[in-house]
């Protein structure tokens, strides 16, 4: 079983950056394409994106051009570099497995706590 735990988040101002951590357990976290995602509260949990192991990447609209995936297979880890904040990016952020082709979330069966990333404005 992957176990999966998420650092980085924080409260920062609009326009502002963070960089979230996810170390993973498991040898086949590094065969696996790998995804962010989001939860907003009292919204449902949406996939903003996602890595293949070779490092193909692809990202949802609302976060082009701002964020930016990357991954590190000798650390299990993957990361996201998060610019230009906006107040709507705030949610807990979560990683997990996921179809890059589809650009659609495939996760395994458990997930971590989460890092809680607020955005003022």
């Amino acid at each position: 079983q992957v176990q999966l735990v998420e650092s980085g988040g924080g409260l920062v101002q609009a326009g502002g950056s963070l960089r979230l951590s996810c170390s993973a357990s498991g040898r086949i976290f590094s065969i696996s394409t790998m995804g962010w995602y989001r939860q907003a509260t009292g919204k449902q949990r949406e996939l903003v994106a996602t890595i293949t192991s070779g490092g193909s990447t692809n990202y949802a609209d609302s976060v082009k051009g701002r964020f930016t995936i990357s991954r590190d297979n000798a650390k299990n880890t993957v990361y996201l570099q998060m610019n230009g904040l906006k107040p709507e990016d705030t949610a807990v952020y979560y990683c997990n497995r996921a179809d890059g082709r589809n650009m659609s979330p495939l996760p395994w069966g458990s997930w971590g706590q989460g890092t809680q990333v607020t955005v003022s404005s």
